[in-house]
């Protein structure tokens, strides 16, 4: 028998920006809403509306609608109210937001992936203004962070907020659930927007080639043509020792992370501050990334309140060879962004190889040297990175060369 009542969202006096919608179909009597809104005086009607709105648009003539409002936004409202009619409903019918013409925008392969930051698929509060804080990206999360019983109504959620809110430029980024469950989130986000899809708990290639046999599934049902990149996350034993055949799988995976709470755990070991228990993974996963041609994204360090402790680690993570690091909340985005930009020391080294390479080519050279010194080109390849990261994060003029010509 098919169930005539459920229910989805938050409710409580610490929930914020959400709402609990509760739905019971009838046979006759029309609709009956009940909303308790904390913002009644001043968004009462509008309130009103759009849950008439989305009732006329699935059909409903005959329900009990309960609704317990916290300040949500109508993006958030309508994500209540569908994962709620889908339940009691056999209809793949979506009420869409308009998709905000910024969310259209692809992402380039090779972006700066410092920061990202994880941000709890059912929770519209965290995620609303999460780009105020420049990350470089921002992961809305489906798996860990999402109770079980949530994820279904948490898919529509972060649907909405990755058509409807503005993330300032970050990479938008969705954790899916770990493969094969997590192919059923796929149609949530893939034509709406998200530039990066996270696959936790990746063992084997096959799993990347899983998930993108379904985003071309969707690909042909929806019509979108937009990139979407993958980023695997090796969190087991098994993951690290088929690292390369994973970050090998597929054209379209750019960078490879490691998830090193799962980690530990699968080989029986406790995580610690100097990391000496990961060691090996954590090599192992860069190496693997670098001979792959992919960006390696370490771990996220779990204590919030050590900034010192966090700088420290990402000196460290930065001189094993990774690129980035997540980070849990958004006062860790400062100091992951500030140590994993080179240094001044780096950045005048470089800029010395730079000018070098620069007049050997002028004079027509085919030998770079610096001093008595040789420079291969490899060497020159990092110096020019260095350069573009510096200018990228401020720490370098972008016309510097002009002005160190200028007087030489």
């Amino acid at each position: 028998m098919m169930t005539t009542t459920a229910s989805a969202g938050n409710k409580g006096t610490d929930v914020r920006s959400d709402c609990h919608i509760a739905i019971e179909l009838m046979q006759g009597g029309g609709r009956v809403l009940n909303l308790n809104s904390k913002v009644e005086r001043i968004f009462g009607h509008a309130i009103r509306t759009q849950i008439h709105a989305i009732l006329d648009f699935y059909s409903v003539d005959h329900a009990k609608i309960d609704v317990e409002d916290s300040g949500a936004l109508p993006l958030v409202i309508a994500a209540r109210m569908e994962a709620v009619l889908r339940k009691l409903m056999r209809t793949d019918k979506e009420y869409l937001p308009e998709m905000l013409s910024q969310n259209r925008e692809e992402t380039r392969r090779d972006r700066h992936r410092f920061s990202r930051l994880y941000l709890p698929g059912n929770s519209p509060k965290l995620m609303l203004n999460a780009g105020i804080h420049y990350p470089d990206g921002i992961i809305l999360d489906l798996e860990d962070s999402v109770a079980p019983d949530k994820k279904y109504e948490a898919a529509f959620l972060v649907r909405n907020a990755l058509r409807a809110v503005d993330y300032y430029g970050a990479e938008r980024m969705v954790r899916i659930n770990q493969v094969p469950l997590g192919l059923n989130d796929i149609p949530f986000v893939a034509a709406h927007g998200v530039n990066l899809i996270l696959v936790p708990k990746v063992e084997h290639p096959d799993q990347i080639r899983q998930v993108n046999e379904k985003i071309e599934e969707v690909r042909k049902t929806a019509g979108f043509s937009n990139q979407i990149w993958l980023m695997p996350i090796i969190e087991s034993a098994l993951g690290v020792v088929n690292a390369y055949a994973i970050a090998t799988a597929a054209p379209n995976v750019v960078a490879m992370a490691i998830g090193l709470e799962d980690y530990t755990a699968d080989i029986g070991a406790r995580r610690t501050n100097e990391a000496w228990e990961s060691f090996y993974a954590r090599t192992t996963v860069v190496n693997a990334a670098r001979a792959a041609g992919i960006q390696p994204i370490d771990s996220v360090f779990s204590d919030v309140g050590d900034m010192e402790a966090l700088a420290n680690n990402v000196k460290a993570s930065k001189s094993l060879g990774f690129d980035g690091m997540g980070c849990i909340h958004p006062r860790q985005i400062a100091v992951i962004h500030e140590h994993f930009a080179p240094d001044q020391a780096e950045i005048e080294k470089a800029k010395k190889i730079v000018l070098a390479f620069e007049e050997a080519t002028r004079k027509g050279l085919g030998v770079v040297s610096l001093g008595t010194k040789m420079i291969d080109p490899p060497v020159v390849k990092r110096a020019l990175k260095t350069i573009q990261l510096a200018v990228g994060r401020g720490k370098l003029d972008a016309n510097w060369m002009e002005q160190a010509q200028q007087q030489a």
